[in-house]
């Protein structure tokens, strides 16, 4: 029966290869979960724009009316 030598596994080398292989999987799912929330932050902030803009749209609408209204009325009474 063929044996294999115990000298070539170094079973301390593969355990802090794997430990460290799973302590860089750890890092880039942290990064990976921050952009996301950086993400999730910035459409968001880009969904709220457009609602907010018609809001202004309108306020100076309603605004340039008003002017408009009280020069109208300034020169014809």
């Amino acid at each position: 029966m063929a044996t294999t030598p115990r000298d070539n596994f170094d079973f301390e080398e593969q355990r802090v290869r794997i430990v460290r292989a799973i302590e860089e999987a750890e890092k880039f799912l942290a990064e990976q979960k921050k952009l996301m929330a950086e993400e999730a932050k910035l459409r968001r902030d880009t969904d709220l724009m457009p609602r907010a803009m018609i809001f202004q749209a309108m306020l100076a609408t309603a605004a340039l009316l008003g002017a408009g209204a009280a020069v109208a009325k300034l020169f014809f009474p």
